[in-house]
This record gives structure tokens, sequence and C-alpha cells, in this order.
């Protein structure tokens, strides 16, 4: 039970801090919508979606947790630092970055002796933001991991990279039916893709972080 309070703890604290970086990116790159529009702040209420904590809620139920935060409201044209897809790159990117971050916080003060029970909220901090960070590195929009590789492709002044930067831009407005469509597929099969996908990588930054 502790386990799972602490989860939910560290997920939802996640949710507000990853929503944050990307408020702060923005702003830091010229766009001050983020702060007038209120979501430059560490209150969650600020950053918590309510159909997606529910979502997230219901879905811990059947053995997996997918939620979402607000999204941050980005006006691109006020990005005047960089190239926007670049920008965009950026501001996207900070958001798992700081749950990177936030895991190796909590990592470190887990290597302190403190009590079991302490630690095993900790080390479940570093789950939860571990996975919050790959989870939303998938390149599928509209997951930050597809604007983390737009603004790679967007970063090269070639033919090659404005027709492919095109084609992934065509894909967007179906991303969320893909992206649902991978996790409904996910729970039926016997074998998880998602799991496949983010399990090596969620192993090695935890035992990193945790040895």
């Amino acid at each position: 039970m502790s386990d799972i309070v602490g989860l939910l703890f560290f997920v939802f604290l996640g949710i507000t801090i990853h929503e944050f970086a990307h408020a702060w990116a923005a702003d830091r790159l010229g766009d001050p919508t983020p702060r007038y529009m209120g979501r430059l702040t560490l209150n969650p209420m600020a950053h918590l979606d309510p159909l997606g904590t529910l979502m997230f809620l219901v879905s811990l139920v059947y053995g997996f947790g997918i939620g979402w935060g607000k999204p941050v409201p980005v006006n691109p044209r006020n990005i005047r630092k960089l190239p926007i897809a670049t920008g965009m790159g950026l501001i996207a990117f900070a958001g798992p970055f700081s749950n990177l971050l936030l895991a190796s916080a909590l990592a470190l003060a887990f290597h302190f002796p403190l009590p079991l029970s302490f630690r095993g909220f900790l080390m479940a901090g570093v789950f939860a933001n571990v996975g919050l960070a790959l989870f939303n590195l998938l390149p599928l929009p509209p997951l930050d991991g597809f604007d983390v590789l737009m603004g790679i492709i967007g970063s090269f002044r070639t033919r090659t990279a404005y027709n492919l930067f095109r084609q992934l831009s065509q894909l967007e407005a179906h991303g969320p039916l893909i992206l649902f469509a991978l996790i409904a597929i996910d729970y039926i099969l016997p074998v998880s893709i998602l799991g496949s996908i983010l399990g090596p990588p969620f192993r090695l930054i935890t035992s990193l972080l945790l040895r």
C-alpha cells in the first residue's frame, strides 16, 4: 500500500515538475505565453489535468499507469533565440529531462542511511520519474519525443531533412489515435511492445541510479 501511495505522490510531483519545465524553457526562449497563462509555477493545480489524473488512477488498477497533465501553451512565433523547430524541441525535451533530474535527486537521497520504508518511498519516486521521462520521449505525437525528433530534423538545412520534416508533420493529427491503439494492443498481447522498447533503458537507468 505504501508503495502505491509513494508512486502516486511522485507521479503527480513528476507531472507538475515536468509541465513547469516546459513553461520555464519556453519563457527562457522568449515566449511569455506560459507565464501569462499561469503555468510558470510549481502549484500542482495549475498542471494536473482532471481527466488525465482520473485516467492514471483507473489504469493503475489494471497494472499500468497512463495519464497526462495539462499541455503547456506555447506560441512558436515568440521563439527568437533559436530556429522555431529547434526551440520547440528544447522546450519538449525540458519536460523529460526534469523528470530525470528529479529521479537523480531522489536516488542520491536513497543512498543515505534512512529507514527502510522511506528508502522504498524514494525508490518508487525514482521508478515513477524514470518511467515518465522514457514514456514521454517516445517519438510519437503528442508525446515530447516527437517534438524533440522534429527539432533535431529541423536543425538540418537540407532538402532531405525538409522532406522528412514535412512527412512526419502529417502524422501529428493521427498521433493520439496511434498512441492509444499501441497502448490497447500492448494490453491485449501476451508480450508487451512498449515494455520491450522501454524496459531495457528503464532497467539500465534505474540500476545506475540505485546501485
